[in-house]
């Protein structure tokens, strides 16, 4: 007997109870994107490794520790499975000149890949929602981002949540900030850690975003770089934080909040909560506008986020009374004897030419053991079709999630009866 295959740790299947839940979550997420004027974009899974190295930063921790690189056989090209989506949703707008007389609000979907420690909501193969806007210089559209964030999670019912804002400010405030920080950092070397060691001259704001609780003092001591914001650096923050207050959008500014990745400047924001353990961000993103001619495009500015899907949806399953309701079938046909298999095949074929959705019975069994199933189904009816009844040229109607009678009809009669009976539709 062969050994069981069994799939890899951190990369999850989603069986059909749970993809039917995560299709009304993603149903609920494209009408809010629709309601913004955000259109969808789709890049591949496999890039060039160059593009993160590039584009998120080569001393992060995404492209240090995390990503599945790997070698292409065929062409010895260095490719890498994406571990975030803006990079690429920016290549793909460089290469096809989408930026071309006119901005782009964009977003994408799908599977990323980090090779970390699974945790609660937190996967090696985990699924992101990413919101791009690109060619926007000003400060409403860092606000709108937020705006439609706390949109979505009142249309979910999540609570708990709290909004973490900050500025990054521009290249040259933070490099003045940058030398700032590494002179005090470096005062308390002997106090760091090896992460904070090894992060100290590469990235040394990344060390501000430490988790280890005994270098939260020497955190809290370092300078702040909202001190180091110029006259339109503060502007810029200042008008997002007066248009957070008129969509009365509460917020908290954390000086310390920086982000994991490179291309940010100004405006960064998290979402957080206290329901997902250790992992308290569900969403974050911000300004990025050095990133487009980082990337060789015609420099533009640039504004983003993305939330992980997989913690959305705890928050939003946990919140919810009920379950979310499955997918089930309007009818599922039963039938038995060899005239009956050809007509109930093509009363199921008519019901969903006419928009029903039909489970056709298969594999045989007694009438018994086909409704057993029918029930199971979640069908609203069951057709019941024996060699009599296509003999007759009808179908037997029943019932199943209501007290009703069984009725025989003709397969036309059935169409206008169940359009009735679904959705009040009278036949014209």
């Amino acid at each position: 007997m062969s050994t069981k295959l069994q799939g890899l740790r951190g990369m999850n299947d989603l069986l059909p109870d749970e993809a039917e839940r995560w299709e009304a979550f993603e149903a609920i997420v494209r009408d809010w994107l629709k309601s913004y004027g955000y259109r969808p974009i789709r890049t591949p899974i496999v890039e060039a490794t160059s593009l993160f190295c590039r584009g998120v930063g080569e001393h992060t921790d995404i492209v240090e520790k995390e990503m599945y690189s790997f070698e292409d056989r065929l062409n010895g090209e260095q490719i890498t499975l994406r571990p975030e989506g803006t990079a690429s949703c920016v290549r793909s707008v460089i290469e096809h000149n989408l930026l071309f007389q006119q901005p782009q609000r964009l977003y994408y979907s799908g599977p990323m890949f980090r090779h970390e420690r699974p945790q609660k909501g937190r996967y090696r193969q985990f699924h992101q929602v990413g919101v791009e806007a690109l060619g926007f210089a000003g400060p409403d559209i860092d606000a709108e981002h937020i705006v439609m964030c706390r949109r979505l999670w009142d249309d979910l019912g999540l609570e708990d949540v709290e909004l973490q804002l900050n500025s990054l400010g521009d290249a040259e405030e933070r490099a003045r900030h940058r030398s700032e920080l590494i002179a005090y950092l470096q005062r308390h070397e002997a106090d760091l850690d090896e992460d904070g060691k090894r992060r100290l001259l590469t990235n040394p704001l990344r060390v501000l975003d430490t988790k280890n609780p005994a270098l939260q003092g020497i955190v809290e001591g370092a300078p702040q770089l909202i001190a180091y914001l110029g006259e339109e650096s503060l502007k810029h923050f200042e008008t997002v934080q007066a248009l957070l207050r008129e969509a009365a959008v509460p917020y908290r500014i954390n000086p310390r909040l920086v982000r994991g990745l490179d291309y940010y400047n100004r405006t960064v924001f998290e979402w957080t909560t206290s329901r997902l353990g250790a992992q308290a961000t569900f969403c974050g993103g911000g300004r990025y506008d050095p990133l487009i001619a980082q990337l060789g495009g015609r420099p533009a500015p640039a504004c983003g986020f993305a939330m992980g899907m997989e913690r959305v949806m705890l928050l939003w399953l946990e919140g919810q009374d009920t379950d979310v309701p499955l997918v089930s079938p309007d009818v599922y046909v039963v039938h038995q004897g060899d005239a009956a298999l050809g007509f109930a095949f093509r009363a199921a074929e008519q019901l969903r030419s006419a928009g029903f959705s039909v489970v056709f019975h298969c594999g045989g069994g007694s009438f018994k053991s086909q409704m057993k199933k029918a029930d199971g189904s979640r069908a609203t009816y069951a057709v019941i079709v024996g060699d009599d009844e296509a003999a007759a040229g009808v179908v037997a109607l029943k019932p199943l999630r209501e007290v009703g009678e069984q009725i025989s009809v003709t397969p036309e009669r059935l169409t206008e009866l169940l359009a009735d009976r679904l959705y009040g539709v009278q036949p014209a």
